[in-house]
């Protein structure tokens, strides 16, 4: 947080002489379509600059939507400006510290060690040691401690923000929950800090976030540990600080139409399309799924919001794809509408649409063929999760194998030729029998798939990814199941899938090894002990780990070994071991509104193999969110349309526009099948 009013230069022509000796250097130079630059002090002295961070390559962070739609919040204040930065790849980091070159933002270039915030949204905890490495580059001291009024706040969010004692010792703030607002909420308290001179320095700043209630502040809180290695208490240090810090929740979507103005990358990134959230939070209730608990209660976006960001994200970004997410985005109660009216809206032109997430019982076929209209028929993915009935119910994943077959079969029969399903590995209670139905239900699809579509050019491709524990979950109490037992069970299931010589060479097999799995453990149920891990695994060369090619379980386990050497806890001790109900929790201090003794029995229910209804269509199953966050479910169906709308470049192709009254739409109906102006 600089004090004198000096504009903070671009260190661009320095970077730039070090971008012909790296790979894909591209990725740093910024000027992305639809990005924004302000002038450092556009609003006076007292602008608040964020400098926004998605801990992973560019290609990975630029189209992550929820940095996109904080950056474009915090830009339409007039008195802030956001910028991005991402982690550099190796070789541009050891060419930047032989250079003095500081970790920078790719719109205007400038260090990140001069914002006033560093925020960093974590969706995975494999992203902590790109966090170091930025910060180190940054010249912002690692331990906020350390750290003077000068320096930026370094704030965590995003789902790993839900625990984040582990780096606990490395930020000096935490949001939990929706953005959107938080954002205006740190901006707020920041401005006024500065407005009034900087009173108390850094101290009484974070003080006055942490009085919000809305902001944790690691700092202000101290631990205590029993001597078995156990949380005793977790308590504020100081007087007006809350005991407990509450999530953020946006209500009425429509009210928050971000990104309008969706980036395009100047380099190849993983999603190239434009994308528009239809609902937020899930009440499935699969019980392995912390994403689905902590983003409750479900709240839809109308299909009139739905089709006015499709139309101004198209118009904004020239892309020819649009995702429609959520976490399960046919559950929205006008999934068919939303699909048949942008089908035809953009029929006869090259726009094609996606749903990324899409559950079984929750897709048909005339949802895919409104899907593929366009032309593009891509495989279709569906994620049962696990292999038998028995360990569907343990997860509360309530999906019978008939019900995939039929699935599958309606899809085969109406010519696609291509399935993948995914299952999780280590699940609780699981045996290797479970696993091993894996194998049994992909043959049974590819022999339905050749039966109903009269042809053997069918495939399903098996993919398999490692349980993991997650905070504010039912299974927050699990022990994990020990990496090597999970890749025992995935030899025997990759044995039994290529020992069969009819379906064998039919049915692709992806899987990841259990490794990965148990360090991501380790990380997401740590508390502040493991940051003293985190920082070793960082000092002896760790970056990236979550891509396979730079992850290192061994360097992992050794620092492990080495930083807990002193402390009656271990990597066993985070992941395999099975917790007490009563066990203080590194996270019982932060509320995600679900209530821990609800939590608890829907664990006792899940050992039961009691399966639990989507409190969507049923009576209230007392989670605890909605009271507790003063929140409530927002769902349809409302029976509005898209209609009317206008013509574009056929009769059958319609634009998403609302005319004001009748006469008005008439002019825009004839004035639009004269022009015929193509929609991009």
């Amino acid at each position: 947080m600089r004090t004198d009013t000096n504009p903070v230069e671009s260190v661009f022509d320095r970077l730039e002489a070090l971008l012909p000796f790296v790979s894909k250097p591209i990725q740093y130079v910024g000027g992305e379509l639809n990005s924004t630059v302000k002038e450092w002090d556009f609003a006076g002295p007292d602008t608040v600059r964020w400098a926004l961070m998605y801990p992973d390559a560019y290609e990975v962070g630029v189209p992550n939507q929820g940095t996109m739609i904080l950056y474009e919040v915090l830009n339409e204040r007039p008195d802030a400006l956001a910028e991005r930065t991402y982690a550099v790849w190796p070789d541009l980091e050891k060419l930047m510290r032989e250079h003095d070159v500081p970790q920078f933002t790719v719109d205007a270039h400038r260090p990140v060690g001069a914002f006033d915030v560093l925020g960093l949204s974590f969706s995975t905890e494999l992203g902590y040691t790109n966090m170091l490495t930025a910060l180190d580059l940054g010249k912002i001291p690692l331990l906020a401690a350390d750290r003077t009024v000068d320096d930026p706040i370094v704030l965590a969010g995003g789902h790993a923000a839900f625990n984040p004692e582990p780096v606990a010792d490395f930020i000096d703030a935490a949001v939990i929950g929706d953005g959107e607002q938080a954002v205006g909420l740190v901006t707020d308290v920041i401005r006024e800090w500065k407005t009034e001179g900087r009173p108390g320095g850094r101290p009484e700043l974070l003080f006055r976030l942490a009085r919000t209630g809305g902001v944790y502040i690691p700092s202000l809180y101290d631990v205590d540990y029993l001597p078995d290695g156990r949380i005793q208490k977790v308590a504020p240090n100081r007087s007006g600080v809350p005991w407990r810090v509450g999530k953020h929740t946006v209500m009425d979507l429509d009210e928050w139409p971000y990104p309008k103005q969706p980036l395009v990358p100047v380099a190849e990134s993983v999603h190239e399309r434009m994308s528009v959230e239809i609902f937020r939070g899930c009440t499935r209730g699969c019980r392995f799924c912390q994403a689905g608990m902590i983003t409750r209660p479900v709240r839809e976006r109308s299909i009139e919001g739905i089709g006015q960001m499709v139309d101004a994200g198209l118009k904004a970004t020239g892309f020819e794809e649009v995702g429609l997410l959520s976490l399960s985005s046919a559950d929205h109660s006008e999934i068919a509408e939303v699909t048949k009216q942008l089908a035809d809206r953009y029929e006869g032109t090259n726009t094609g649409l996606s749903l990324p997430s899409t559950r079984v019982d929750a897709f048909n076929i005339d949802l895919a063929q409104e899907l593929s209209r366009g032309g593009r028929r891509s495989g279709l993915t569906f994620a049962p999760e696990g292999g038998s009935e028995r360990i569907r119910k343990v997860i509360n994943k309530m999906v019978t194998e008939d019900d995939l077959v039929r699935t599958v079969a309606a899809a085969y029969g109406a010519g696609w030729r291509q399935v993948k399903l995914y299952f999780m590995c280590g699940l609780p209670t699981e045996t290797d029998e479970d696993v091993l139905q894996i194998a049994e239900l992909a043959k049974r699809v590819i022999q339905t798939g050749r039966e109903v579509s009269g042809s053997k050019d069918i495939r399903c491709t098996v993919s398999i990814g490692g349980f993991v524990p997650k905070p504010h979950t039912p299974f927050q109490w699990v022990g994990q199941t020990a990496p090597e037992v999970v890749d025992a069970r995935l030899a025997k299931l990759r044995d039994a899938i290529r020992s069969d010589k009819r379906y064998g060479k039919a049915i692709g097999f992806r899987y990841h090894d259990g490794k990965p799995g148990q360090v991501e453990g380790l990380l997401s149920r740590g508390d502040r002990r493991i940051g003293r891990v985190i920082r070793a695994v960082w000092e002896d060369g760790g970056r990236f780990d979550g891509w396979s090619e730079h992850f290192s379980y061994d360097r992992w386990m050794a620092c492990a070994e080495q930083a807990l050497r002193d402390l009656p806890v271990d990597v066993a001790w985070y992941t395999t071991r099975e917790r007490e109900e009563t066990e203080v929790l590194p996270w019982d201090h932060l509320d995600s509104g679900l209530d821990k003794d609800w939590l608890w029995e829907d664990w006792q229910d899940a050992l039961a193999e009691d399966e639990v209804e989507d409190c969507r269509w049923t009576p209230c199953f007392d989670c605890g969110v909605c009271p507790q966050m003063n929140t409530e479910i927002q769902i349809g169906p409302t029976g509005r349309s898209l209609i009317p709308l206008t013509l574009t470049t056929s009769p059958t192709a319609v634009a998403l526009t609302r005319p004001s009254s009748p006469a008005e739409a008439l002019a825009e109906a004839e004035a639009a099948a004269l022009a015929a102006e193509p929609v991009r």
